[in-house]
């Protein structure tokens, strides 16, 4: 290997790091249905986020390439044969929404004790970042590759991966023949579970001593609800001591309500719990389960709550659902109940049931127990779908990375399989590489996201090892 010293060169690029990445975290490029347009397909930010990417790639002398708003690309090595081998790195612009609970404003990058603390900071712009510096060290020393680096931004990986369902349509380019994302966590993650999403249908049957008018819940499929806001009329009597019993009930879950009275005698109340990344739902405190239980026991009667409050309530395995299974390799299905929905007087209220499921089953299986739940009318499938995604260990790819990581950290590689779903998983031989280091704290998808400081110039350090023993 070359003896280039990679920790001191980004060291020596740390400010500039910082300063590009800071200026991709203060733009807000959540996905924005409301604002869709032809030349905005998901919303004007993660437009914004995408065109400030390849701005920098401009400056430092690429030939950027932006296919539509929807995606974006750069490469590293143009000069090479038509036919050399393309090393496909992956990451994305857009971020979950932000929600509450931020002791700083999410969109107002700042540092704290050594933290880097914004939306996106840890998914997916920190590690891009450290990415993009990574392959710009390599081509600021002139290293000598004979492999071709196209390194692609998305738009959508937090939705439905339609920038790059369009982006592989209309960029004219042949897929990269094998590649990375750096969205997960070290050593790798050569495997991930399949992922859909299924949507229970229920009318909007209410009957008992106390009326729901409507429910919301979540913000997004691939996210824990922080908190769900209902609004209810009828036997009120003594709901604040019903509210503190309910907390104290619950006291590890730290919840937290908030009410209010109008004057049609309607209630409002929101149920706070605390939101995690959907494809860990056993981090989370799900705000809008628990408050359909605490519906269900002040008297609400209604398959909707039925099913929110006591089926879908910490069964994060999909047992008390019917849907639970696990893979020797791949592990157990997770389940997430990410959105909520009901009117009173709307026939169609909807509950979205994430789930990651091993090799083994399939959404398929998983569809035939949820119709049959009591209550519900129909269900549907998201229209995309992962199905289950493995680069074995003999693979060079994960062979390679794997030998990286552990000349530039000390520690002994291993292969992962994870719930989560990632860019790697769009080639036949990609992965996932990085940046969260074992033991660090995870916050994607919760507020105060944050990846410190150290954790980013590490990373960037091991990515441009990588990229070189990669491509060299």
């Amino acid at each position: 290997m070359t003896n280039i010293d990679f920790k001191a060169e980004v060291a020596a690029r740390k400010e500039a790091l910082i300063a590009d990445l800071f200026s991709l975290l203060e733009i807000n490029s959540e996905r924005d249905d409301s604002q869709v347009t032809p030349e905005t397909p998901f919303g004007p930010g993660p437009v914004k986020a995408l065109e400030q990417f390849l701005s920098l790639a401009a400056r430092d002398g690429y030939a950027t390439t932006n296919v539509d708003n929807y995606a974006g690309h750069f490469t590293y090595g143009d000069d090479l044969p038509d036919d050399a081998e393309v090393l496909g790195i992956f990451a994305h612009m857009d971020v979950v929404p932000a929600g509450s609970g931020w002791d700083s404003a999410p969109y107002s990058p700042e540092i704290r004790d050594g933290k880097i603390y914004a939306r996106g900071a840890s998914d997916d712009k920190g590690p891009t970042m450290a990415c993009y510096y990574g392959l710009k060290i390599l081509k600021e020393l002139n290293v000598t590759l004979t492999k071709k680096i196209r390194f692609i931004a998305g738009t959508d990986e937090e939705s439905g991966w339609g920038d790059m369902d369009y982006y592989f349509k209309h960029v004219g380019l042949p897929d990269p023949d094998f590649g990375f994302s750096p969205d997960a966590e070290f050593p790798i993650i050569n495997g991930e579970k399949g992922n859909v999403t299924e949507y229970l249908h229920l009318s909007g049957e209410n009957t008992g001593s106390v009326h729901l008018h409507s429910f919301t819940g979540g913000l997004r499929e691939n996210m824990v609800p922080e908190s769900a806001t209902a609004i209810i009329s009828g036997d009120l009597d003594g709901i604040q001591v019903k509210f503190d019993a309910f907390v104290q009930a619950y006291a590890d879950k730290n919840l937290k309500f908030e009410s209010e009275l109008a004057s049609d005698d309607k209630m409002t109340v929101i149920l706070h719990g605390r939101s995690a990344h959907g494809a860990m739902p056993e981090n989370g405190v799900n705000g809008a389960t628990y408050l359909a239980k605490f519906l269900d026991e002040i008297g609400v009667v209604s398959p909707f709550i039925k099913i929110a409050g006591t089926i879908l309530l910490e069964d994060h395995a999909g047992e008390k659902l019917g849907v639970a299974f696990e893979d020797p390799k791949m592990g157990a299905l997770s389940m997430n109940a990410g959105v909520f929905k009901f009117e009173d007087s709307a026939s169609n209220n909807t509950i979205a049931v994430n789930c990651r499921y091993p090799q083994g089953t399939d959404s398929d299986k998983i569809y035939e127990v949820l119709i049959a739940l009591a209550g519900v009318t129909a269900v549907t499938k998201s229209a995309h779908e992962h199905t289950p995604h493995y680069v074995p260990m003999e693979d060079p790819l994960v062979s390679t990375l794997l030998s990286v990581y552990e000349k530039q950290t000390g520690l002994k590689g291993h292969e992962q399989i994870i719930g989560g779903g990632t860019f790697g998983r769009l080639l036949k031989r990609g992965v996932a590489f990085g940046a969260m280091f074992p033991g660090d704290i995870d916050t994607m998808h919760q507020a105060n996201e944050f990846i410190p400081v150290d954790v980013l110039l590490r990373a960037a350090a091991i990515y441009a090892a990588a990229i070189y023993e990669l491509a060299k």
